[in-house]
């Protein structure tokens, strides 16, 4: 996957590696002082469905409804873009297939001029992208599987709220 030539978004589904420096050198400009990149990470535990934690994960596969993604993804944009009017570039991306432990799964990136927006905005990112995107993971451990815990149908990302609790109106 590679960065867009232009503009200041960079939104996409694959199932290649997520290479976080280039989507960091991507999001850097002259006018933000300030960029904050998540990268959520296939880690070794997991809860299954009956609440018992899984210390025993050996990998993660994700599946998405890959028409629906991107158009998702520039949903989220929209919104932060309008409660973050300063916000400079946007790079949400997640992959797909198997992923082994310790690989990123997904990255939000967003620069903005000051590190309160910065924050803000990327935390607001990766939430929306959590609540509204069609995307689910499917969990294999030593001795069983299952898909992930938490499973919700997606939500509009104007009804996700700041970390701050707040929802724009």
């Amino acid at each position: 996957m590679h960065a867009p030539v232009d503009g200041n978004s960079w939104l996409g589904l694959t199932e290649s590696a997520l290479l976080v420096g280039d989507v960091y050198d991507w999001c850097l400009q002259p006018q933000c002082g300030a960029v904050v990149l998540f990268s959520g990470t296939v880690r070794d535990h997991a809860v299954d469905e009956a609440g018992h934690e899984r210390s025993d994960v050996q990998f993660l596969t994700y599946e998405a409804y890959e028409s629906q993604v991107v158009p998702a993804f520039e949903a989220i944009e929209r919104e932060l873009r309008a409660r973050w009017p300063h916000t400079g570039r946007v790079a949400l991306l997640h992959r797909v297939g198997r992923l082994e432990l310790m690989e990123s799964s997904v990255l939000a990136c967003v620069s903005a001029p000051h590190r309160p927006e910065a924050f803000e905005a990327a935390r607001y990112a990766i939430d929306a992208l959590k609540a509204s995107a069609p995307i689910w993971k499917h969990e294999v451990w030593a001795d069983g599987a299952d898909w992930g815990t938490g499973a919700h149908a997606p939500v509009a990302p104007e009804s996700v709220p700041t970390a701050g609790g707040g929802i724009r109106s």
